[in-house]
C-alpha cells in the first residue's frame, strides 16, 4: 500500500469511517495534515484534549463555522466537557469577538492598547505580592 492508501485506512480505524470531506482533499494534502490532525485531536499534548476542544469551538463561533462548531462541540463532549464548561466557552467566545468589535469601532491606538496592558499587568503583579504577604502574615499570627 501507498501512502495515500495507508493514511485512508488509518481515518477509517481512527474515525470508524472516511469522512467525505476529507476523501474530497488531494492526496497529498490529506498524506501531510492527517497526522497532525488525528494528533491535535486525540492524543495529549501541551494543551489537553479537552480544553483544545473547547479552544476549537470558540474559534469556530467567532468565525461563524457551523461545520466546526459541531465537530469541537462533539469533540469537546468526548474529552469530558460538561454542559457548564461549554456554556462559559460560549459566553468567552462572545466576550473576545465583541470587545474587539468595540476597541476597533474606536480606532484605539494599537500602542497605546500595549502600554496600558502592561501598565495592567504590573498592578495585577503588585496587587498577587500583596495578597501573597497577607496570607503568611495571617499564617503566622
Amino acid at each position: 500500500m501507498g501512502e495515500y492508501e495507508d493514511t485512508l485506512k488509518d481515518i477509517k480505524e481512527t474515525l470508524g469511517i472516511i469522512p467525505g470531506f476529507m476523501k474530497a482533499l488531494s492526496g497529498d494534502v490529506l498524506v501531510k495534515d492527517w497526522g497532525l490532525w488525528k494528533k491535535y485531536s486525540f492524543t495529549e499534548t501541551e494543551i489537553p484534549c479537552k480544553y483544545r476542544e473547547m479552544i476549537g469551538l470558540s474559534a469556530a463561533a467567532n468565525i461563524k463555522c457551523p461545520y466546526y462548531q459541531a465537530m469541537h462541540t462533539a469533540m469537546a463532549k468526548f474529552h469530558g466537557a460538561t454542559d457548564r464548561e461549554l456554556s462559559e466557552v460560549y459566553y468567552l467566545a462572545s466576550l473576545t469577538a465583541r470587545w474587539s468589535a468595540m476597541t476597533h469601532a474606536q480606532n484605539y491606538p494599537y500602542e497605546k492598547f500595549k502600554q496600558e496592558l502592561r501598565q495592567i499587568g504590573q498592578y495585577l503583579v503588585r496587587q498577587q505580592c500583596k495578597e501573597i504577604r497577607h496570607v503568611k502574615n495571617s499564617k503566622l499570627s
